[in-house]
């Protein structure tokens, strides 16, 4: 029976996935700060427009029922 797994002998073979691996987590990590800081400016924005169309800093109310 063949085996499932590919476990090398030689660990050095490990070194290039893990180079690969490093590589991607830290590529995700930049990608996740970008899209945080832009999210946090378009909260900002969203907030600074409501203010603006709604006089006296009053918050709107929703008449939902």
């Amino acid at each position: 029976m063949m085996e499932f797994l590919y476990f090398p002998e030689d660990k050095s073979e490990y070194i290039p996935a893990v180079i690969m691996l490093s590589i991607f987590i830290i590529g995700a990590a930049i990608t996740m700060y970008f899209i945080i800081k832009h999210s946090r400016k378009e909260e900002q924005k969203s907030e600074s427009q409501t203010k603006a169309q709604v006089p006296n800093g009053e918050k709107e109310t929703s008449q939902r029922g």
